[in-house]
C-alpha cells in the first residue's frame, strides 16, 4: 500500500486557503458551497447574550488554583521531587542539601553558557551552572509543610527542627530570587552561596573534549552596600555575575550574564537587586503579573490528579519561558547535571511549546522569537556551498541556534529547523499576525526547504528521491526517502505556496514548489504501516515517533481521510508493539494521535501510562521527568494530548470536545485559542454539549465540528441570528467578524456559565504530599 502525496497536498491546501484566504475560497472547495442562511431557533432573534463567568474575581481563581497546588509534607531530597521557581530566566529547585541538614535552593539561568562553538553544543557553548544557595538551620530538620502556590506563583511553608521553626516565603520575578525566613524558638537562619564550576554538566557522562582548557576561577567581592558578587569569567569570552544581598529577614539574588562584554553582567545582576528593593515590593509586582496571566484562559474536568497537573504545567512553561528570552534548553532554566544541556531541535523543542497556544498565551514563545532574531546563524549553520539560499540547524544548539546541520546523502539529521519552523506557523495560525509570516516564517523556511531542493533527484520511476538522511532517533539511516524528512518537505512547499499566495509574493520558486509536491515520491509503507524510510521497515523499538510525523503533528495524513484510517491505525500499533525503547513522549504521542481519530478513551490510555509509576519513565512527584538526566518536554507535550482531547484545529477545522474519555462527563473551557486566532468557550455537562462560544480575533473564515445534535441556533451576541453554512460532516461555516462572537446550541438556551466542575476521580496533590 502506498500513500497518495499528491491527494493529501491538496487537501492540506484547500485547508490552508479555506482559512487563511477568506470566505471566497472556502465557499469554492469541492463538497462546501452550500447557500448561506440564517440560523437560529424561535424566538432567538433579538435577544443579546453573555457568558457568565464565574472565574472573575481574585477569590475564585485563589479557591480553584489552591485546589491544585503541590504540597510537601517531607523534605524532597532530589530535584524532580521538590518545588520549582522562575520567570522565564532565572530558575530554582528547592530539595535538601544531598548529604547534609540544609535546604539547596539552585541558581541557574537560561542566559548562562559557554562561548566556544568549536567544542560543539556539548561543551562549547552548552548551558553552565551558576550555583546553589543553602538555608542551614540550627537544629535538625525534622517535618517540612511546604505549599507552591500556582496562583502567586510562591513557595510558603514552614521548616520544623529541633531548635525551632523556619517560615519561609520565595518567589522568582525580573531574574531576582527573593526569599524571606523567618525564626522562631532557638532557631536561626544561616544563608551560604556555593559557585559551582563552570564547566559543562555533560562531565558525568564524558571527559572534555581534545584541546578544551577550562574556564578560569570566580572571585568574589563586597560592595559598598553589603552585596556579594561572585564573577565568573569565561575563557571565550564573556561573564557571569550573581549578586545576592541579605537585608534582615530578606534575602535577594540575582544573575547577569555578558557576551562578548566581560563587565556588563556585573552591572546587570547589580541593577536588577536595586530595582527589586525587597521582598514585600518584588512580591507586589510579581503577584500582579501571574494574576493576569492566570485569567487569560480557564479549563475545568473531572480528574484532580490530571487537572492539577494541567495547570501545573501552564505555571512550568511560563517560570521556563517568555518571548524574547532564551529558547528552553532540555531541562529548562532548571540545569542539573545532565548529558543534554543544549537545546535539542529534534523533538524536545517542538514539544515545549505547544500547549501554549491552547491555553492562550503567545507571550511565552520563545520559540518564534528565537528564530526571528537569529536568522544569519542559521544560515552560517549549513556548508558554504549553500549559504546563497539556504538555511539549516543541527541536532543540538545554544540559545543562538549555533549549530551546523550534515549534508543529506550523509546520512545525517537535516530536517530539524523545518520541524521547529512548523512551531512557529503554528504560532502565526493561533495569532494570524501577518507580519510574523512575511518576515520570520516564509523567509526562513523558503531558505530550509532550498537546502533539501539540492538534494533532490530524479530516479528511474520519474519520482524525486532524497539521499539518505537520519530520522530521529532510529538507529538505522534508510539508503533514501526517509519519511521524517519527506513529510516535512510536503508540508513545507504547500505551507510556501499558501504563504506565497496569502502574502501577494510572486516567487520565483513557485513551479518549484509545485513540481515537488506532484513528484516527492510516496512515503514508504510496508504491511506495518509507515517504514523509517525506503528499504528500512520500522523493525526496532523507537522512542521517537518521526517516521509519523505526516500524521502528527503534521495532519497530512489524517483521520479526515477516510481511505488513510487503516494505515494511521496499522503505523500506530506497530510502533507501540515493538517495546523496550519506549519514553514518556511515546505515550503523550499515542496519545495525541488518538485524539486525533476521536478516540478519547485508547488516548487517555495511553496517556496513563505516562503517570504509571511501574512503567520505566514516568511522571516525577513534582510533574518533573527524567531519562538520562532532566527534560522539560514531556510533561508538557502531557497537557498537549490534554489539549488534543479537548479542543483541535488542524486543516481549517475546529473540533470541540473531539475525543473526552467516556468517564469525563463534564468539563468546561473558556478562551482557549485555536487556529485562525479564535477564542473557544464550551460547557460539557452529563457528557453532551451544551454549548459552543466562539469569538473572532481575526475575522477569519469559521468551520465548527461542534458534535451537537438536534436543531442548531446560531446567534451573535447582538442577539442577531448568524450566518452559516452546513459543510457536512456535522461541520458549520460561519461568518464571524474580527472582534464578534456566536453562540452555538441546540434547544433552548442554555445556562451560560463558566465555572469549575465537580471532581468524580480524586486523586493526591502533587509533590510529597
Amino acid at each position: 500500500m502506498t500513500s497518495q502525496p499528491e491527494r493529501h497536498a491538496q487537501s492540506a491546501r484547500r485547508a490552508v486557503l479555506g482559512t487563511a484566504l477568506g470566505g471566497a475560497a472556502a465557499a469554492a472547495l469541492p463538497g462546501t458551497a452550500h447557500a448561506e442562511e440564517p440560523m437560529s431557533s424561535p424566538g432567538a432573534a433579538g435577544r443579546p447574550w453573555k457568558l457568565r463567568d464565574t472565574m472573575t474575581t481574585d477569590g475564585a481563581w485563589a479557591r480553584f488554583l489552591r485546589d491544585q497546588d503541590l504540597l510537601w509534607t517531607r523534605l524532597p531530597t532530589l530535584w524532580y521531587e521538590g518545588p520549582f521557581l522562575g520567570d522565564g530566566q532565572l530558575g530554582s529547585m528547592v530539595y535538601q542539601e544531598p548529604g547534609a541538614n540544609k535546604i539547596r535552593f539552585t541558581v541557574q539561568h537560561g542566559r548562562v553558557q559557554d562561548h566556544r562553538a568549536e567544542f560543539g553544543s556539548g561543551w562549547g557553548t552548552c548551558r553552565l551552572p551558576v550555583g546553589h544557595l543553602t538555608l542551614e538551620p540550627a537544629g535538625t530538620i525534622t517535618a517540612v509543610d511546604w505549599r507552591l502556590s500556582l496562583w502567586n506563583a510562591e513557595l510558603t511553608g514552614t521548616v520544623t527542627t529541633t531548635a525551632g521553626t523556619l517560615t519561609l516565603a520565595a518567589l522568582i520575578h525580573d531574574e531576582v530570587l527573593a526569599v524571606r525566613v523567618k525564626a522562631a524558638g532557638g532557631e536561626r537562619a544561616t544563608w551560604t552561596f556555593h559557585p559551582e564550576e563552570a564547566i559543562s554538566p555533560r562531565k558525568i557522562s564524558e571527559a572534555p573534549p581534545a584541546g578544551y582548557t577550562a574556564n578560569p576561577a570566580w572571585a568574589t567581592r563586597t560592595t559598598a552596600d553589603g552585596t556579594e558578587q561572585v564573577l565568573q569569567p569565561l575563557t571565550g569570552g564573556g561573564q557571569t555575575a550573581t549578586a545576592h544581598r541579605r537585608t534582615g529577614d530578606d534575602l535577594l539574588l540575582s544573575v547577569g550574564h555578558s557576551h562578548p562584554s566581560d563587565t556588563a553582567a556585573e552591572a546587570d545582576s547589580l541593577r536588577n537587586l536595586r530595582r527589586a528593593k525587597s521582598y514585600s515590593a518584588l512580591r507586589s509586582r510579581h503577584t500582579d503579573w501571574w494574576h493576569e496571566f492566570y485569567r487569560k484562559s480557564f479549563v475545568s474536568f473531572p480528574d484532580q490528579r490530571l487537572q492539577s497537573f494541567h495547570w501545573i504545567q501552564l505555571y512550568k512553561v511560563a517560570s521556563a519561558s517568555r518571548a524574547g528570552g532564551p529558547v528552553m534548553a532540555t531541562s529548562g532554566p532548571w540545569l542539573e547535571p545532565t548529558p543534554w544541556p543544549a537545546v535539542w531541535w529534534n523533538l524536545n523543542v517542538q514539544l515545549e511549546y505547544w500547549l501554549i497556544h491552547g491555553f492562550n498565551h503567545p507571550e511565552l514563545d520563545s520559540l518564534a522569537t528565537t528564530v526571528r532574531q537569529n536568522q544569519e546563524q542559521l544560515i552560517a549553520n549549513v556548508p558554504a556551498a549553500y549559504r546563497a539560499d539556504s538555511s539549516g540547524v543541527g541536532r543540538s544548539s545554544d540559545m543562538f541556534a549555533n549549530r551546523g546541520v550534515g549534508r543529506p546523502g550523509t546520512g545525517a539529521e537535516t530536517g530539524d529547523l523545518t520541524w521547529a519552523l512548523h512551531n512557529v506557523w503554528l504560532s502565526y495560525r493561533h495569532s494570524m499576525d501577518k507580519s510574523l509570516l512575511r518576515d520570520t516564517i516564509y523567509p526562513v523556511l523558503r531558505r530550509a526547504i532550498n537546502y533539501y531542493l539540492h538534494f533532490l533527484a530524479p530516479g528511474s520511476d520519474g519520482k524525486l528521491h532524497l539521499p539518505s538522511t537520519l530520522s530521529p532517533e532510529y538507529p538505522v539511516v534508510p539508503p533514501q526517502d526517509t519519511n521524517y524528512d519527506l513529510a516535512l518537505i510536503r508540508w513545507g512547499c504547500q505551507t510556501l505556496l499558501d504563504s506565497a499566495e496569502l502574502l501577494g509574493i510572486d516567487d520565483e520558486l513557485t513551479p518549484r514548489w509545485q513540481e515537488v509536491l506532484a513528484r516527492l515520491t510516496p512515503y514508504p509503507v510496508d504491511a506495518n504501516g509507515f517504514m523509517i524510510g525506503a528499504d528500512t521497515p520500522y523493525a526496532q523499538s523507537h522512542r521517537h515517533y518521526s517516521h509519523l510525523l505526516m500524521v502528527y503533528p503534521l495532519y497530512l495524513v489524517n483521520w479526515d481521510q477516510p481511505e488513510n484510517r487503516d494505515l494511521i491505525t496499522r503505523s500506530l500499533v506497530h510502533w507501540h508493539a515493538l517495546t523496550g525503547a519506549h519514553r514518556g513522549y511515546s505515550y503523550t504521542g499515542a496519545a495525541s494521535m488518538y485524539a486525533m481519530s476521536g478516540d478519547g478513551d485508547t488516548a487517555i490510555s495511553y496517556l496513563r501510562k505516562f503517570f504509571d509509576p511501574t512503567t520505566r519513565y514516568p511522571c516525577r512527584a513534582n510533574t518533573h521527568y527524567t531519562e538520562a538526566g532532566p527534560v522539560i518536554e514531556t510533561p508538557l507535550s502531557a497537557s498537549q494530548s490534554l489539549h488534543d482531547m479537548f479542543c483541535q484545529s488542524w486543516g481549517g477545522v475546529i473540533r470541540v470536545f473531539p475525543a473526552v474519555p467516556a468517564t469525563w462527563a463534564d468539563l468546561t473551557l473558556h478562551n482557549f485559542r485555536t487556529e485562525g486566532a479564535f477564542l473557544v468557550s464550551a460547557v460539557r455537562k452529563a457528557g453532551t454539549t451544551r454549548f459552543i462560544r466562539v469569538r473572532s480575533r481575526a475575522g477569519e473564515p469559521l468551520k465548527l465540528r461542534h458534535g451537537l445534535t438536534g436543531h442548531l441556533t446560531a446567534v451573535l451576541d447582538d442577539g442577531t441570528p448568524a450566518r452559516t453554512r452546513d459543510l457536512g460532516d456535522g461541520t458549520l461555516g460561519l461568518d464571524l467578524p474580527r472582534g464578534r462572537e456566536v453562540l452555538v446550541h441546540t434547544g433552548s438556551r442554555p445556562d451560560l456559565s463558566i465555572a469549575p466542575v465537580a471532581v468524580s476521580e480524586p486523586g493526591p496533590a502533587w509533590g510529597l504530599p
